[in-house]
């Protein structure tokens, strides 16, 4: 049986990636595939009780087995550019304080561009989930300079990007205008660069962090599977000494 830790469901199988993403890829022709990509399972992609991505459902194992809570205090949490899923799953952490922040989202609790968070003091927050969010930020090392300040000490933050394994260097334009350039070079029409798994874990320790890369054998055997992840998934979490 699988099991989606967001919500605790078990059924026999998660849902595909929506048909979209081929067919767009397909059509422009480009030369990577879905499948070269480090953290998707377009296999596995839903849940099929909450809808929760193959992303969301390994932010919340992390969670589950790893966050350390601060002695005597709340965990202070950001969550930017919040998905409601995983924003649900957060709240309903006992013992916290939670915002969540985005530019243009109805959703966030702040108006916040992710290149200036001055509205935060510094070391404002426990936890931090950037998920999905420098990928489309003009600049990301000043997204991630922020990032970096508004972290407590002995803080963690979840800081993930779609990667393409493939990819020798980081293939970037935030000045590309045209959608279907954006979907084949970047992968998305939203997008402003790709990633290359060397370059982004440079970019963020250059930020200040110390990374961690978080593997299937960091979980455990045979979890990874259980929650609908692949096995070639990796979370990255920064961390402030």
């Amino acid at each position: 049986m699988r099991t989606c830790p967001v919500c605790s469901s078990e059924f026999a199988n998660f849902l595909p990636l929506t048909p979209q993403y081929f067919e767009m890829l397909n059509k422009l022709n480009v030369g990577y595939s879905l499948e070269d990509f480090e953290t998707l399972n377009t296999g596995q992609y839903s849940c099929p009780c909450c809808a929760a991505s193959d992303r969301d459902r390994l932010y919340a194992l992390f969670v589950r087995r790893f966050l350390a809570r601060p002695q005597g205090s709340s965990l202070r949490i950001l969550d930017l550019a919040p998905a409601p899923l995983l924003s649900q799953f957060l709240k309903s952490i006992p013992d916290i304080s939670y915002r969540s922040a985005d530019l243009y989202s109805p959703l966030a609790d702040d108006v916040v561009d992710i290149m200036d968070m001055s509205i935060y003091a510094d070391k404002a927050f426990d936890f931090i989930v950037c998920s999905h969010v420098l990928e489309h930020v003009s600049d990301d090392r000043k997204a991630i300079t922020e990032l970096f300040r508004v972290l407590a000490n002995n803080g963690v933050a979840i800081l993930m990007v779609p990667i393409l394994l493939t990819a020798k260097y980081t293939d970037e334009d935030p000045e590309e205008l045209d959608v279907n350039v954006r979907w084949a070079r970047f992968g998305q029409d939203d997008h402003v660069r790709m990633y290359a798994k060397d370059d982004y874990m440079a970019r963020i320790r250059e930020g200040g962090f110390e990374l961690l890369e978080l593997d299937s054998q960091s979980f455990g055997p045979g979890v990874f599977r259980r929650h609908g992840i692949t096995e070639q998934s990796i979370l990255y979490i920064g961390t402030k000494p």
